[in-house]
């Protein structure tokens, strides 16, 4: 499961770094303003951990609000493209979130985790791992698939259990098998809950863009959310 979610990702780094922020609407008129309006204007002087950073769209904007910012993500070719997109602005590593993390205990005033913890089964050791590295009041700002749209591509669906889905993405004219995890809805909150503060779950709207450019899917979106967000802090 894991070597598929990295050759996947692999194979669609090339469309990540050069068509995906633009022309992707749940990306780019979706998803992305929803984090960004629940993070600081200004994060100069903070240190920020860019966990799952695909090309480096997070970690690029992170850099402009004055961060000082370690990007990690499982793919090398995503790796490549990120340090592509930023050079040496930031520090950007190869890393497995369901392993132990490189970083000393409260190293990092923010975590921000991009649609990225959905591909991993168990998030026990990745949460207790930001946890240690996170700083006291320190911020963790996440977004995942949302359990009651994924539900809807499983056949014969248990809602209450944690279920692999393996969906088909076409991305620049190719088909690739991309392989995810759907948990429900109390999984998700009460395994924050275990590690975190809880302090806001949000279900996105798309923006006023996305309508003018897709005005069918701009209205699903508002009828039947594709992701969540949830917002937490590390106890002081």
């Amino acid at each position: 499961m894991k070597d598929q979610v990295r050759d996947t990702f692999n194979g669609m780094a090339n469309a990540y770094e050069h068509s995906i922020d633009s022309n992707n609407l749940y990306n780019a008129e979706y998803e992305r303003p929803a984090m960004l309006a629940r993070l600081p204007a200004d994060l100069t002087g903070r240190k920020v951990l860019d966990a799952g950073c695909a090309a480096g769209w997070y970690t690029e904007q992170l850099l402009h609000r004055g961060a000082e910012v370690v990007a990690v993500d499982m793919s090398p070719e995503m790796v490549n493209a990120a340090i592509r997109r930023v050079g040496d602005s930031a520090k950007v590593l190869c890393l497995d979130l369901e392993a132990p993390m490189p970083f000393g205990d409260e190293t990092f005033d923010v975590i921000v985790s991009s649609l990225t913890l959905h591909y991993l089964k168990d998030w026990q050791d990745t949460f207790t791992e930001f946890r240690r590295v996170l700083k006291p009041g320190g911020l963790i700002l996440f977004s995942v698939h949302h359990p009651l749209t994924d539900i809807r591509l499983l056949e014969d669906p248990v809602y209450l259990s944690t279920e692999l889905i393996v969906d088909k993405w076409v991305k620049d004219g190719k088909t690739y098998t991309v392989p995810f995890y759907r948990r429900p809805l109390n999984e998700i909150l009460n395994g924050t809950l275990e590690h975190f503060e809880l302090r806001q779950v949000i279900e996105p709207l798309p923006t006023g863009a996305f309508k003018e450019r897709d005005p069918e899917r701009f209205e699903r979106l508002m009828k039947e959310p594709n992701f969540l967000i949830v917002e937490a802090a590390r106890k002081k």
